[in-house]
């Protein structure tokens, strides 16, 4: 079980650091009771005579200024930690048990055609990675069905990252044509074909942070491909569905204005995982690897189950609150 003690923020843990008021220039700290250097004694008497007010001042106890500071953290931000892993939005856990209930039936088009249905399984792993990405790259602003679509096409005209360097421009536009930004995805596509072949060995990085830096590739893209490419959950892959439900199911503590703040708003508090009849009680929560039957990566659901919700019933406009087991939950739902 995990709890604040996990985290690295109990108390035990806590460092207490004492500052004396008296401390001044050329002064130094008193150590376990010894008493002022001789020299500092002498000085001081000497400066009694000449001020008797200053020494009295001087014979008063000192008060003692004590903070705490957890390792690790600058000041202020042990706080903000202690004080986000306590905040939880209202009825999240029956509003997210409501919505795998809505989602048992997986019959969205994001459960037949997402990313991890686009690749070739047959094809070597690191093909299948390639091919992930791409699939990534291609969605950006583009309906499941239509990126399936020009997945398919590339795979019949040969999609590896040799075949797609020798492919000209023209022709790679046509086989993913219509997608969303298409002239600008044929650009990008050769730029990370280009850079995958001379740094990767025609792989794709096995990092977040790598993933980024690659041409027309974005957080939600890099997360998604950690999940699918690469088995592991780096963090929570917001993309438009994800961030409409988040902020009107109030699991953002104020209204986020982009897919990348409302990641940061969602991992702040949501845990990372949960355990079949109980809830692992941190988003600080280590990977169970030791439980792998007993545990569910709420963070590596997330997407895939929003997504669909947001494709069936929480639609962009005109949602279909009627039909939806959270109307009397959502806050979105009980506005005028």
């Amino acid at each position: 079980m995990c709890s604040p003690r996990d985290s690295g923020l109990s108390m035990a843990a806590v460092r207490m650091m004492t500052r004396s008021r008296s401390w001044g220039p050329g002064a130094a700290p008193r150590r376990g009771g010894e008493e002022a250097a001789p020299l500092q004694r002498r000085e001081a008497a000497a400066e009694g005579k000449k001020n008797p007010s200053l020494a009295k001042r001087q014979r008063k106890t000192q008060k003692l200024k004590v903070a705490y500071e957890a390792p690790g953290h600058e000041k202020g931000e042990s706080h903000k930690a202690l004080e986000a892993l306590g905040w939880e939005p209202q009825d999240w856990r029956q509003q997210l048990e409501n919505i795998r209930t809505m989602r048992s039936g997986k019959d969205a088009p994001v459960d037949w055609l997402g990313v991890e249905h686009c690749h070739d399984p047959s094809a070597p792993p690191k093909v299948q990675r390639y091919q992930v990405l791409l699939s990534l790259m291609l969605s950006s602003q583009t309906k499941d069905q239509v990126t399936a679509g020009a997945m398919q096409r590339l795979r019949t005209h040969g999609l590896t990252v040799d075949s797609i360097l020798q492919t000209d421009d023209a022709t790679l536009g046509s086989l993913i044509y219509p997608v969303g930004f298409w002239r600008s995805k044929v650009k990008y596509i050769k730029q990370t074909s280009a850079i995958l072949q001379q740094r990767y060995g025609g792989d794709i990085p096995a990092s977040v942070a790598e993933l980024v830096a690659l041409p027309g590739v974005g957080p939600k893209m890099a997360h998604l491909a950690m999940a699918v490419a690469w088995g592991t959950v780096s963090g929570i892959a917001v993309d438009t569905h994800v961030h409409r439900i988040a902020n009107r199911l109030r699991w953002t503590r104020t209204t986020t204005t982009s897919p990348e703040k409302t990641r940061a708003a969602l991992e702040e508090w949501l845990p990372r995982c949960d355990r079949v009849g109980g809830w692992w009680g941190s988003p600080l929560c280590p990977s169970h690897t030791d439980l792998p039957a007993l545990h569910r990566e709420l963070w590596g659901e997330i997407n895939g189950l929003l997504v669909g919700f947001g494709q069936q019933t929480c639609l962009p406009v005109r949602p279909r609150c009627g039909a939806c087991l959270n109307r009397s939950l959502c806050p979105a739902a009980q506005s005028p």
